[in-house]
C-alpha cells in the first residue's frame, strides 16, 4: 500500500501533505511554490511509494465551483498527465484555511508564525487529506 498525497494548490503556493504507508494518518509535509509542485512530485514519488492524489477543489456555498477552478483545473489535467497510473481525486476545500488558522490557535501556534501563508497552505492540506481518509472510510 503506497502513501497518498493532498494537495492545497494555490497560484503562488502550494500545500502538500501525506498519509502513512497504512494510509491512516495525515501528516503536513512542506509547502513548496506552485511553479515547482510538479518537479517536486516527481522527486517524492521518485523515492516513495505513492498511490493517489487528493486535490482540494475550492467550491462556493451553493456546492458549485468558485472561480479559482480556473487555475486549479489545468493544474488537476497536468497532474492526471504526468502521473496516469495514479487516481486524482477532488476534495471539496470550503473553510480548511480558516479551520487551519484555528487548528493552529488551538494547537498553540505563536501569533507571528501563524501569520506565515506557508504554514497555513501546509496546514489546510492536512486537513483536506484527513477530510478525505474520513470520507473513504465513511462510504
Amino acid at each position: 500500500m503506497g502513501r497518498i498525497i493532498a494537495l492545497d494548490y494555490g497560484r503562488k503556493r502550494t500545500g502538500i501533505a501525506v498519509t502513512d504507508p497504512l494510509q491512516i494518518i495525515a501528516n503536513s509535509l512542506t509547502t513548496v511554490p506552485s511553479s515547482e509542485v510538479m518537479a517536486f512530485l516527481r522527486s517524492y514519488t521518485a523515492k516513495e511509494n505513492v498511490d493517489s492524489f487528493v486535490v482540494g477543489y475550492p467550491r462556493q456555498m451553493n456546492n458549485t465551483p468558485s472561480e479559482a477552478v480556473i487555475y486549479i483545473d489545468p493544474f488537476v489535467k497536468q497532474l492526471k498527465q504526468t502521473f496516469p497510473d495514479k487516481e486524482v481525486f477532488l476534495m471539496d476545500e470550503r473553510f480548511t484555511s480558516k479551520m487551519a488558522l484555528q487548528a493552529m490557535i488551538a494547537g498553540g501556534v505563536k501569533k507571528k508564525d501563524r501569520q506565515n501563508k506557508a504554514l497555513i497552505d501546509a496546514v489546510s492540506a492536512t486537513i483536506i487529506l484527513q477530510s478525505y481518509l474520513e470520507y473513504r472510510n465513511n462510504h
